[in-house]
């Protein structure tokens, strides 16, 4: 594999480096990042000019699908932090250790160009590979049904990915406890775009927002709550979160067993919340999702016929993928084979007419 980034201007191109130590006293070091060399982030200029863009390329092992890749931190169509265009590119507003910043990767052939914008362009930049799987090891799966394996074969492009950031999946995990995704996405979507700020660079036509930070969180009156339809429970969940963020960010460079504990120490924060934040912030392969109010019923269906599989019963079809469950469950989903709904559909609510 090979990568660098640089400001998009003339003159030589700066080499792949993470963060420097000094900087990094804000947040862990993106994942994967490398140690050389240093660039500069980029700032919104005088009159409310975009500074051009830190750049790289690079070059994947594999076969890489970018839409399977990222698809997972897309948190329904109208996501404020996350766009796929026209063109094929995606583009993601996060904020990072180092501060917001915006994300837009694209296919070049065998290999994948990235720009990235604000403060956090450079460690977003350092963190590429592994957001698109680079540490993840596909041949650790064996396939043990003919579905999965003929799937596996017709996904090669597919790469659990790592962000390397906790929070910016706990929150919206958190948001779809126990409701429609259609409600947690509503939440999602007002909260940040509220509360959020403005995505840095050429953002303003894709309507893309940094999620809040912390504190920001943790200021959000009941009543806003409310207005976005979340519950006390959840939101209750989030504030206590918060809190702690510089803790729970810490899991996401702990092995799964300990992250896993770490965020279940939070009262509201359970084996579905976890596995569902640790699956984005860890590449976690064998997070499966205990607790689903489909999954059993997909993956007792796939594997054995049984539409009106338990959560025990799917962890007994899944235990030949031990450390591999999420990677299986992930495969299943994309086979396509899944039961047909036959009774009512879970009904969404609406609190803030209440």
């Amino acid at each position: 594999m090979a990568g660098r980034f640089a400001p998009r201007t003339t003159g030589p191109a700066l080499p792949h480096q993470a963060a420097p130590a000094a900087r990094r006293r804000t947040g862990a070091p993106p994942p994967g990042a490398g140690a050389e060399g240093r660039t500069s982030p980029q700032r919104t200029g005088a009159e409310g000019r975009t500074e051009p863009p830190l750049t790289r390329e690079w070059t994947p092992s594999g076969p890489l699908d970018l839409r399977l890749v990222l698809g997972p931190l897309r948190r329904g169509p109208a996501d404020p932090t996350f766009r796929m265009t026209p063109d094929g590119a995606f583009w993601r507003a996060t904020r990072t250790p180092e501060g917001p910043g915006t994300l837009r990767v694209a296919a070049r052939g065998d290999r994948v160009g990235a720009e990235a914008w604000g403060p956090g362009a450079e460690w977003l930049l350092a963190g590429l590979p592994a957001l698109l799987g680079a540490d993840d090891d596909p041949d650790a799966f064996t396939p043990h049904h003919h579905l999965l394996a003929v799937t596996e074969r017709r996904r090669p492009g597919l790469r659990l990915l790592r962000t390397g950031l906790v929070m910016e999946s706990l929150i919206p995990s958190v948001l779809e406890q126990k409701v429609t995704t259609d409600e947690a996405y509503r939440a999602w979507r007002l909260l940040v775009r509220r509360y959020g700020t403005p995505a840095p660079g050429p953002t303003t036509t894709l309507g893309l927002h940094v999620m809040p930070d912390a504190r920001t969180w943790a200021m959000i009156p009941s009543w806003e709550w409310h207005k976005a339809g979340v519950d006390t429970k959840r939101s209750s969940t989030i504030l206590r979160a918060v809190r702690v963020a510089p803790r729970l960010e810490e899991a996401s460079s702990m092995p799964f067993p300990e992250a896993k504990a770490r965020l279940e120490l939070i009262p509201g924060i359970g084996p579905w919340t976890s596995a569902e934040t640790l699956q984005r912030s860890n590449g976690a392969p064998d997070a499966v999702t205990v607790g689903d109010y489909h999954l059993p019923a997909i993956v007792g269906h796939a594997l054995a016929d049984n539409r009106h599989a338990t959560d025990e019963e799917m962890l007994t079809l899944l235990a030949p993928y031990e450390g591999q469950r999420h990677r299986a469950t992930r495969l299943i989903l994309l086979s396509g084979r899944t039961p047909e709904r036959r009774g009512p559909r879970m009904t969404p609510g609406n609190i803030a007419a209440l």
